[in-house]
């Protein structure tokens, strides 16, 4: 029986997940997901223009679900940049916690090169948009650093971050939790020059675990 009500993009990307998560594989087509789910094809191009848009929502909202958090956290408001940094860290892998299974099998199972996954580029663009305004990483000591720079700097971070993450076996993530307190932390004493006690701190955890982030 057809979905006799309005589905609205959420919708959808919840079917999406869930037939992803049962099959381990996106759909063969918009058809046979469609006709899985019982709506008309013509709904999911109201929507999205493929499976790949899905993906890329469906990575977005993760940010944006985060960003909501935060705005409501009185906390946060009153937060320098370094903190906000963390707060969004760990509220964004919190989300991505919430959802594991369906990040691996979008992202590991595939064992692709994380900049060039496409289902990460609307993250990427709201992520970077994120750095240059409300974080504010500009400081007086690095005006002659292009904010772009920055900026894409931020983002390989944030990639290294999620690459360690998906890789981590530890109860509750706690190792996860830990690399993000010290590669921010490495990140703003470099920016403050003053980086060395934090680089020999970040390169030691990173020796022990032995991560491979290349």
């Amino acid at each position: 029986m057809k979905h006799t009500k309005q589905l609205k993009s959420s919708d959808i990307i919840s079917f999406y997940i869930d037939y992803v998560l049962k099959n381990n594989s996106k759909p063969s087509s918009v058809y046979v997901f469609t006709k899985e789910n019982n709506f008309e094809e013509t709904l999911f191009y109201q929507y999205f223009g493929s499976f790949e848009a899905i993906e890329n929502a469906i990575f977005n909202t993760f940010f944006e679900n985060t960003i909501t958090t935060l705005d409501k956290s009185t906390d946060y408001q009153t937060f320098n940049a370094r903190n906000k940094l963390l707060s969004f860290y760990y509220t964004f892998f919190e989300n991505l916690t919430a959802n594991r299974s369906y990040v691996v099998a979008t992202l590991h199972s595939k064992k692709l090169d994380l900049k060039k996954i496409n289902a990460l580029s609307s993250l990427k663009t709201s992520f970077t948009n994120y750095i240059d305004t409300p974080i504010d990483l500009k400081q007086k000591n690095i005006v002659q650093i292009q904010q772009k720079s920055i900026k894409e700097t931020a983002w390989l971070q944030l990639l290294i971050t999620l690459k360690f993450w998906l890789d981590d076996s530890s109860a509750n993530f706690e190792k996860t939790d830990i690399f993000i307190e010290k590669s921010v932390n490495t990140s703003f004493d470099l920016i403050d020059s003053t980086p060395l006690k934090s680089i020999i701190d970040f390169g030691k955890f990173l020796y022990k675990e032995k991560m491979n982030i290349n």
